[in-house]
């Protein structure tokens, strides 16, 4: 069976740093991203990487703060958050797609599983 879970989700302060981790099982995945929400808006998509070759992608508001990677040995897959403020408090979510291109993997559609979500407060 095919499970995500997400972890490292928590109360940070703002500016400081947090990483989050995703673990896979029962499959190997060409595509993972993450994605956010908070409450009363959408789910919108913070980054996706590649599981061959690591090519990754980015949203605006997130490039330069974030960085998503990847260790295959565990089928893991992290969000590193640097200096963080108060509108990145959201639940995160881990996604993934079995096979595809990662240049569609902005939008929530395309992915195939879903992890449960980790809560992320940022606080001033």
């Amino acid at each position: 069976q095919v499970q995500l879970v997400e972890s490292g989700g928590g109360l940070v302060q703002a500016g400081g740093s947090l990483r989050l981790s995703c673990a896979a099982s029962g499959r190997t995945f060409s595509i993972m991203g993450w994605f956010r929400q908070a409450p009363g808006k959408e789910r919108e998509f913070v980054g996706a990487i590649k599981s061959s070759g690591g090519s990754t992608l980015y949203a605006d508001s997130v490039k330069g703060r974030f960085t998503i990677f990847r260790d295959n040995a565990k089928n893991t897959v992290y969000l590193q958050m640097n200096s963080l403020n108060a509108e990145d408090t959201a639940v995160y979510f881990c996604a993934a797609r079995l096979t595809g291109t990662i240049a569609i993997g902005t939008t929530t559609w395309y992915y195939n599983y879903w992890g449960q979500g980790t809560q992320v407060t940022v606080s001033s």
